[in-house]
């Protein structure tokens, strides 16, 4: 996995390459803990994502609560058919912002 952080005022994007999982997911709560405070919105951008497991879906689910807790708001974007259905098959679809 390979992670591209681009700031743009107080909106973070972060491009997500390859795969989470298992072993990538704690890179990826480290990547987006280590900005709180610096933004109001954040993207995170699935253009690259090829895989997500259910331990990228527990970082999406505490990012969620961090957002609701520090007042930032959470936006997925550029998501492809394979990770749609992992997304929509663990309902995910239905508590997370997915554009």
């Amino acid at each position: 996995m390979d992670i591209q952080k681009d700031f743009e005022e107080k909106e973070l994007t972060i491009l997500i390459n390859g795969r989470v999982d298992t072993y990538t997911a704690p890179e990826l709560e480290t990547a987006i803990n280590d900005e709180l405070g610096n933004f109001d919105s954040l993207i995170l951008d699935f253009t690259n994502l090829e895989y997500i497991s259910s331990a990228g879906l527990r970082v999406l689910v505490a990012t969620k609560k961090k957002a609701k807790k520090e007042d930032f708001t959470l936006t997925i974007k550029n998501v492809n058919a394979t990770v749609n259905e992992i997304l929509r098959m663990s309902k995910f679809d239905k508590i997370l912002n997915i554009e």
